[in-house]
């Protein structure tokens, strides 16, 4: 299979939080309590391991040096004043130097650029690919670069902070504010964190006032839009910041990644991506930019204008599937989430969780990791775009933990140093030998593992035709809707029929397949075909034409893949 053929199975994972071994964490404790796992963890074997559930991309979350409460002054990086750090740890998402990696990812901290360089490798010897993340809309609010390379300037180093607003600044100002958040301005320091003038918060607060729910660890950075005069733009002459960026965006490309998930980039215009993406791509053509874009009206331009190659599918498929699992919504949903992409849902990254949202298995979702099971069916195997699992997804884990600043919500925190309990239990000191795993989570792994292999491996999936036969089964007498979804897919003389049952009772359900599948995918009408399910390989009779429904039984929170070959 050539990589064009290749369906994009990505494996994200928390970095510090993977190699930890730690199994008695305290709340909300220190480095040097609860330990934090190290990039030196994802061995060979790790990534083989991680491999043969079928990822082809790692996205190593929290690579980018952020702000933390960690002291690291003995190797000339400069303290952040605890009141404007998440929990001890901090926010990988408030970034302290663009180019610099993460000093608690590292064994040796002086040599973390080169732990990084050699983790890359050790990811592309083993098939993997490498996704980091980049955060383009705000960094930490005392963001300082001690390796920024030599002729560059520091972000905010000329700007004249007298100006609300400035195309030639990097950030945004509130002059002659001081900030006064609605927070503890002091945290566990002698002294208030004092900034003079204020600058604007990273969510869009331009005043010098923000509270505990924003984004207060943050500043906004400037891309040259004036958001408190109706949002004029100055992009002519290109500003300060955009510059910047590219040249940060091919400092990491060089570091010969394969790609970046963008955080937040539908809070960054438009025309700066249009300006970007394709600079960057001239010197790295294959390097993959995913967005992470929460407005539906601004897919199109995202994609088209932006040239991003994946969206997040959040606000449609993922909080489609998360009802239907819950069961506050129909099925039938599924058909209006790719039916309103209007032809870009090969461009959308599906996903059942990632670090914002809470865990399947949590009390919060729906308790149970088997219920969707279904749902993953759907999202991996519907269409030809990528499919993204959150570590530990596969074996339930459930984020129930309390951690410190994140408190008990049912995600796995980004904020505290913490250890994942089945993804530590997995690892077994790096031995990755299934001992300390349940029964119920070696089953789910097979299970993740079956279907993320088979997206890869049949070419139906990988690249075939899709045709949703829900049209044809509303009001089915022995097909519910509302709780079963249908579909075929087919490449070449392949066709697999996809029958998912949401119910929590087994289903005798009977397909009505129309006469449009039959053209469309010119199929031959058969009334007795040896169909091979492809998640248990047993074989049976089934038929195949437009006027007799195709009878299967399908178990509760379970799927059918039947394989024809034609």
């Amino acid at each position: 299979m050539n990589d064009n053929d290749n369906k994009l199975i990505i494996y994200q994972v928390f970095t510090r939080l993977f190699g930890n071994n730690h199994n008695h964490c305290i709340y909300n404790g220190s480095l040097a309590e609860n330990g934090c796992g190290k990039m030196a963890d994802f061995t060979g074997k790790a990534l083989d391991e991680i491999k043969k559930l079928g990822a082809t991309h790692i996205w190593y979350t929290g690579i980018i040096e952020h702000a933390t409460q960690t002291d690291y002054r003995r190797y000339n990086i400069r303290p952040d004043h605890p009141a404007i750090v998440k929990g001890k740890a901090g926010s990988p998402y408030a970034i302290k130097d663009y180019y610099d990696v993460d000093p608690d990812l590292a064994k040796d901290v002086p040599g973390r650029m080169k732990e990084f360089e050699n983790l890359v490798q050790r990811t592309h010897r083993s098939g993997l690919k490498v996704i980091i993340d980049f955060v383009p809309n705000h960094v930490a609010r005392q963001y300082h670069s001690d390796m920024q390379p030599d002729g560059t300037t520091e972000l905010g180093a000329n700007d004249d902070p007298k100006y609300a607003f400035s195309p030639y600044n990097n950030f945004y100002y509130i002059p002659q504010s001081e900030l006064h958040g609605q927070f503890d301005m002091k945290g566990s320091a002698a002294e208030p964190y004092h900034e003079y003038p204020a600058k604007a918060t990273g969510n869009n607060r331009f005043d010098a006032y923000p509270n505990i729910t924003d984004w207060y660890e943050t500043v906004k950075l400037n891309y040259g839009v004036d958001y408190q005069n109706g949002g004029t733009c100055h992009f002519d002459p290109t500003p300060d910041t955009w510059s910047k960026i590219l040249d940060i965006l091919l400092f990491w490309a060089g570091k010969n990644i394969d790609g970046f998930r963008c955080d937040m980039a539908e809070m960054v215009p438009v025309e700066f991506w249009e300006w970007v993406i394709p600079q960057v791509k001239e010197k790295h053509p294959d390097l993959l930019f995913i967005a992470e874009v929460y407005n539906p009206n601004e897919y199109h331009n995202y994609l088209k204008r932006g040239h991003f190659d994946y969206l997040y599918d959040k606000v449609g498929l993922y909080d489609t599937l998360r009802g239907i699992i819950c069961g506050n919504e129909s099925a039938t949903n599924i058909t209006h989430c790719w039916q309103s992409l209007g032809g870009i849902e090969k461009q959308m990254l599906n996903f059942l969780e990632n670090h914002d949202e809470q865990r399947i298995a949590s009390d919060f979702f729906v308790n149970n990791p088997w219920k969707a099971i279904p749902a993953l069916v759907v999202a991996a195997c519907m269409n030809t775009n990528p499919m993204m699992i959150y570590f530990g997804q596969e074996f339930g884990e459930l984020g129930m933990d309390s951690e410190g600043f994140s408190g008990r919500d049912g995600r796995t925190t980004i904020f505290d140093y913490w250890s994942v309990d089945s993804i530590r239990r997995w690892r077994n000191g790096g031995r990755f030998d299934g001992k300390m795993l349940t029964e119920n989570e070696k089953h789910l792994y097979a299970v993740y593992q079956r279907i993320l292999t088979l997206c890869r491996q049949e070419k139906a999936i990988a690249r075939g035709l899709f045709f949703d036969l829900m049209y044809a089964n509303i009001g089915g007498w022995r097909f519910n809707e509302h709780r079963q979804f249908a579909f075929l897919r087919k490449c070449d003389n392949e066709v697999l029929l996809f029958v998912v049952n949401f119910d929590s009772v087994s289903a005798h359900v009977a397909v009505n397949i129309p006469s449009h599948a039959f053209s469309y995918l010119q199929m031959p009408q058969v009334d007795n075909y040896e169909a091979t399910d492809l998640l248990t390989g047993e074989k049976e009779m089934v038929c195949l034409l437009p006027y007799k429904a195709t009878e299967v039984s399908v178990h509760e929170h379970s799927a059918r893949i039947l394989k024809f070959t034609l």
